[in-house]
């Protein structure tokens, strides 16, 4: 018994460090299941069970294994003369590694900082390449709620569908359903209901909602994102007072004016809509 304790808390915790690099680099739920990211064909909440169970068998194994060892537990917390101390040195430098990490983590400060910044670049990355999705859990929504939702004609948004040779069954599918009948993400169907031809191109219409994670764009990669004409942007936010750099967020581009995001995108879109109806 205490071979394979031992035995399988080292099998366990492999697939606990496997599971938290993966889960390191997955790109934020959202975004995941719009894009239906999957690494090695499994998605991120199979990923996410993995995770939670092998570290619930991990604890369980390393429980056994102090019960089996506990003798030479309670000697590491002896001194020289054999009397047991619980603060010895080699526990104090244990404890103190620990509570350094985990107050590091709390109070953000480096390099713990560092990590979870490196964690967020990385999602980012990921979110600019997949594509955000038009608001939480667009997917479990039906086609119908969906189409009213961003203000999509549905008569026109099945003819998409059907143009790109997706198959539905009927407007109260959700998303999520449709794409896992034909086999490709949500985003796709998405595409395909404003774009009949079916192709995967950036969108031209922006949404009356921003999508989540707008405000981490740069003004640049917004507007190559919608297709918006720079000068005709540049010149209608200088009109409405709002200065900006080249390469800042929204976000940062809203602080530095003392308005939110939100305000600045609803100029870009009020700029985008007049120009797409002259």
């Amino acid at each position: 018994m205490k071979k394979i304790a031992s035995l399988t808390a080292f099998l366990s915790l492999f697939f606990v460090l496997l599971t938290s690099a993966v889960l390191f680099i997955v790109p934020h739920g959202r975004v995941a299941y719009w894009a239906d990211w999957k690494l090695w064909s499994l998605s991120k909440d199979q990923w996410t069970a993995i995770h939670i169970n092998a570290g619930i068998l991990f604890t369980v194994a390393a429980v056994v294994h102090t019960c089996f060892n506990w003798k030479n537990m309670v000697l590491y917390m002896k001194d020289k003369h054999r009397h047991l101390r619980i603060f010895t040195m080699n526990f104090n430098i244990a404890l103190v590694l620990t509570l350094l990490f985990v107050t590091g983590a709390q109070f953000g400060m480096p390099p713990f900082s560092t990590i979870i910044a490196v964690n967020e670049h990385i999602k980012d990355g990921a979110a600019r390449k997949y594509g955000e999705p038009p608001y939480g859990h667009a997917e479990l929504s039906s086609l119908k709620v969906f189409a009213r939702h961003m203000d999509i004609d549905l008569d026109r948004a099945l003819q998409g569908l059907k143009a790109a040779g997706y198959s539905v069954e009927s407007d109260a599918q959700s998303l999520k359903k449709i794409a896992l009948a034909n086999h490709v993400p949500p985003q796709e169907i998405y595409l395909a209901m404003i774009k009949p031809a079916g192709s995967i191109e950036k969108i031209e219409k922006m949404p009356i909602k921003p999508v989540k994670g707008l405000g981490k764009l740069t003004l640049e990669e917004l507007l190559g994102r919608y297709r918006l004409d720079a000068g005709a942007v540049a010149a209608a936010l200088k009109e409405k007072n709002i200065r900006w750099q080249s390469g800042m967020t929204l976000k940062q581009i809203a602080e530095s004016n003392g308005v939110s995001p939100i305000d600045v995108y609803d100029n870009i879109r009020e700029i985008a809509d007049r120009n797409a109806g002259s």
